[in-house]
């Protein structure tokens, strides 16, 4: 049977009392999930968690809304799912925290410890990772677009299927490993697939002396490449999305006015393409 209990969130730094939080639950419930829960309780009552120790406390889905967890220790945390929209989390510790799926939209993580914490899936848009440990951190299919990767150390990170279109990079540990794991378009002959007007789908072949590129996201370009076949036109006819005028009919080649070789430029000049049907169909 639940209860209010009073319970205690303690300094980091010199185990003092730095918080009494009145929460409800289960007598013998784990520390982990009091500590969670006196936690969004201290969040709600805007207590003040500067360095904190939140070792292994069970966040869950919890609204950490513009927290200000400056200097906390978050250490193997669950924090699968939870909202840390524009968070402080400037030095925190956050070693083998679970950040699955978490919202760190716009979080400053400047110089935090995020050694083999679990960042799968997360929502790191414009997030200041500033000189951030994230050596052997699980990035994978993070958004990273727009973030703050200045110094930050990327050593054994799995970045694989992670964004990082606009990313600052500059200055990153181990980055040319790091971004090797993000690319997806092999060398050689291969086929494409791109969406045109009401929902016609060309299959493309770029030929192996095509120059092709791609970002940090899922969409392709090429040089110029062959139209294979043209699905869902009864005429056999395919026009571009883009421009309204370019037409795809199969076995002809089809070359852009010009293409551009910076690879971080997603939407830059070139025929786009993707290398599944599925998300070709699937774009709007």
């Amino acid at each position: 049977m639940s209860s209010i209990i009073k319970f205690n969130i303690l300094s980091r730094f010199t185990s003092a009392v730095q918080v009494t939080a009145e929460i409800e639950c289960e007598e013998d419930a784990s520390y982990g999930i009091k500590l969670g829960l006196a936690v969004r309780w201290a969040v709600k009552a805007g207590a003040n968690l500067y360095g904190a120790d939140l070792t292994r406390a069970n966040l869950y889905g919890a609204d950490l809304t513009r927290a200000n967890l400056y200097g906390a220790n978050l250490t193997r945390a669950n924090l699968y799912g939870a909202n840390l929209y524009g968070a402080d989390l400037t030095r925190a510790n956050l070693y083998g925290a679970d950040l699955t799926r978490a919202n760190l939209y716009g979080a400053d993580l400047t110089r935090a410890n995020l050694y083999g914490a679990d960042l799968t899936r997360a929502n790191l848009y414009g997030a200041d990772l500033t000189r951030a440990n994230l050596y052997g951190a699980n990035l994978t299919r993070a958004n990273l677009y727009g973030a703050n990767l200045y110094g930050a150390d990327l050593t054994r990170a799995n970045l694989y299927g992670a964004n990082l279109t606009r990313a600052n990079l500059y200055g990153a540990k181990n980055l040319e490993l790091a971004i090797a794991q993000t690319r997806i378009l092999p060398e050689g002959t291969l086929i494409g697939w791109k969406k045109l007007r009401h929902n016609v789908i060309a299959k493309l072949e770029i030929p192996a002396e095509a120059k092709r590129s791609h970002a940090f996201g899922r969409k392709c370009r090429a040089e110029w490449v062959t139209c294979l076949e043209i699905i869902g036109a009864k005429n056999g006819v395919g026009v571009s999305m883009h421009d309204g005028t370019t037409e795809y009919r199969a076995g002809e080649t089809i070359k852009p006015d010009k293409f551009d070789l910076n690879w971080q430029e997603e939407c830059a000049s070139g025929i786009h393409f993707f290398i599944t049907r599925e998300e070709a169909e699937a774009y709007d």
